[in-house]
């Protein structure tokens, strides 16, 4: 049955991603999109109707719902978010990065305090891989994190030839993909107190930097440190140490140690099996938003304040 209070908006693959980690949570939503054409591909795969005509027709057909995930692309991800906030939906969960700019965030900000019913979150769901969550129990059990680094490179070759995606969200590709793995690791050791950023390089599709480095202390009292090079080979990572382990994350969603006194390189077994059958978090982390459990959600406004630090990262001049 139809959970008339919670909409999907979008109907292209990262929603039908979302539709399935809500079908297993008994939660079918209504999905809104806008053309036939994604509309038809998503009921030959889900088996379920898309209601077409984009986002204010359905809320004057059906109302406002109390809560909707938008899962369209960047381009037209804020002008659904206004729409939503105007409309008075109470919580939202906004598809990563959900605004590639400080300036659209401080917009979407101010919107969401003139409604002050509002809840909006962003929907980094590396958070939420079985992965990160066995490694904060390791981390839990050795007393806490000691230091850290991570590496968020980029396949530049493969990102150049992405047609679909515009020139200027591959010009604030930091924000609009990297993010992924810099969130994660500011949640995991705490936001930057004191730290020093370098970038060098550049590339026609991206020209702040094509080279990342810096490092400082967290609001935690952690050391971290990171070093990314977009013109050589190269993943995303992140390592963190303990008393008792090296954790490495790296891809991020498998979980690999070394325990002291040794320089084994141990692969952890992760039990179950919720990042293989769902794209990896997005079960545990719908689960988190519709049950209210928010303390693992980004909310809008660390958005806001983790965009500063993206900017910084990346060398783009924020305002």
């Amino acid at each position: 049955m139809t959970n008339l209070n919670l909409w999907l908006i979008g109907a292209g693959k990262i929603s039908q991603s979302y539709f399935y980690a809500l079908k297993k949570l008994n939660n079918i939503p209504k999905i809104i999109g806008r053309g036939i054409g994604s509309a038809s591909n998503f009921q030959k795969n889900t088996g379920f109707k898309v209601e077409t005509g984009g986002l204010k027709i359905n809320l004057k057909k059906y109302g406002i719902p109390k809560s909707a995930i938008v899962a369209v692309n960047n381009k037209e991800a804020l002008k659904v978010a206004k729409e939503l906030i105007k409309a008075g939906v109470s919580r939202i969960l906004l598809e990563k990065p959900g605004v590639i700019n400080i300036e659209d965030a401080r917009l979407l900000q101010n919107l969401s305090k003139k409604n002050k019913k509002n809840k909006i979150f962003i929907a980094y769901n590396r958070r939420f891989c079985q992965s990160v969550i066995k490694a904060k129990k390791i981390i839990k059990k050795d007393g806490g994190i000691l230091s850290l680094n991570f590496d968020f490179t980029e396949w530049s070759d493969r990102v150049k030839k992405l047609d679909h995606i515009g020139a200027n969200i591959k010009k604030n590709w930091v924000i609009a993909n990297s993010s992924h793995v810099i969130d994660l690791a500011f949640h995991l050791c705490g936001k930057p107190k004191k730290w020093s950023t370098w970038q060098k390089g550049k590339m026609d599709w991206h020209p702040s930097a094509a080279r990342f480095c810096g490092s400082g202390i967290t609001n935690k009292g952690i050391i971290f440190s990171y070093l990314s090079d977009w013109e050589a080979p190269g993943r995303w990572g992140i390592e963190l140490m303990t008393t008792k382990h090296r954790i490495i994350l790296r891809p991020i969603e498998k979980l690999k140690v070394i325990k002291i006194k040794s320089t084994d390189l141990e692969p952890i077994e992760i039990k179950n099996n919720f990042d293989i059958d769902f794209k990896p978090g997005f079960l545990l982390q719908t689960k988190a938003f519709l049950l209210k459990n928010d303390s693992d959600l980004c909310s809008l406004n660390s958005q806001f304040d983790n965009i500063k630090f993206f900017n910084k990262i990346a060398g783009y001049r924020s305002k």
